[in-house]
């Protein structure tokens, strides 16, 4: 691993000038030596322009948020991450790296910059939006996933050096972690295990923790992974609709049951408090049966009212 080593150069303002008055001074003393017919000073002249415009190349602005990794023919040097105005060893390469905020959608993809021969750029670099992956859950359900990863590079050696394009790097690893992390769960689940759906927040937590694992080797640091889609693929969403709500009727029914057995026991209970009416035990049964038809219907009932005497 490339331990990153930071160092702050001096202020360019004062090489700007010694480098104007290198380039202005050389190129008067050259003029005055051909006019006097000088040769010792001609070349003292063109050697300054030459040194002038060679110190040109140490010139740097760094914005906020912004690193330059200096490289000296193959050696790397040190990163420079404070904003400013610096000068260097011209013949220093010097690496651009943002230290911005980065955010992506697993699913999309990345069209690279294409440059011509002069070097001009005629397609900037582009990424198209986010296409959800289709994986298997631990219980084999196709389903469609994907997340966004917040994240920023933390160490500008191990993010240029250690890997090829950490860009690139980031999005791979973060498509193969939530595949990695889906199969692990069910989508959903009926006790207390966790479950993609269930518990979004102790999923979150694990994929950004296996994300963060994957790209410590690349100097970069994950802020935030949340899953942005999470579906049945189409040819089951269906069926588990249909599945989802049977549960939900039963779950429903369950309760209206328990609730209906609760009331009669209830009325029964006042009426043998009250001795308001003794029933026998058909008598008993016939009442419950009523009542329970009542309270778990799921259309209002017709009354019937008894005219004759309770038997008959």
């Amino acid at each position: 691993m490339t331990a990153e080593k930071t160092i702050r150069p001096g202020s360019g303002w004062f090489p700007l000038l010694t480098v104007l008055a290198l380039l202005i001074g050389g190129l008067l003393l050259t003029i005055f030596s051909a006019v006097v017919e000088s040769a010792p000073l001609i070349l003292l002249g063109v050697a300054a322009v030459i040194c002038g415009v060679i110190s040109l190349f140490g010139f740097m602005a760094i914005a906020p948020n912004q690193a330059r990794v200096l490289l000296l023919f193959g050696h790397y040097k040190g990163s420079v991450i404070e904003s400013g105005f610096y000068w260097v060893n011209p013949f220093y390469s010097k690496k651009k790296l943002s230290l911005r905020v980065h955010n992506f959608e697993t699913g999309s993809t990345t069209t690279p910059e294409v440059k011509s021969k002069e070097g001009t750029v005629i397609q900037p670099k582009s990424r198209t939006g986010g296409q959800p992956s289709k994986v298997n859950d631990r219980d084999g359900n196709p389903i469609e996933i994907s997340a966004v990863v917040v994240w920023r590079v933390v160490n500008t050696a191990e993010a240029l050096f250690e890997v090829d394009d950490y860009e690139d790097y980031v999005a791979i690893q973060s498509e193969a972690a939530l595949r990695n992390l889906a199969s692990r769960h069910p989508y959903d689940s009926e006790d207390h295990e966790i479950s993609l759906r269930g518990n979004a927040a102790k999923v979150c937590e694990q994929l950004q923790h296996d994300i963060q694992e994957r790209l410590d080797k690349a100097g970069i640091d994950v802020i935030e992974a949340r899953i942005s889609q999470l579906a049945y693929a189409p040819e089951i969403a269906a069926a588990m609709l249909q599945r989802q709500q049977a549960q939900a009727v039963v779950a429903a029914r369950t309760k209206i049951v328990e609730g209906a057995v609760g009331m009669v026991q209830m009325a029964l209970d006042h009426l043998a408090e009250g001795k308001i009416v003794e029933l026998d035990e058909e008598r008993r049964a016939a009442m419950v049966s009523n009542l329970l038809v009542v309270l778990c219907s799921d259309r209002h009932t017709q009354p019937v009212v008894n005219t004759g005497s309770l038997y008959h």
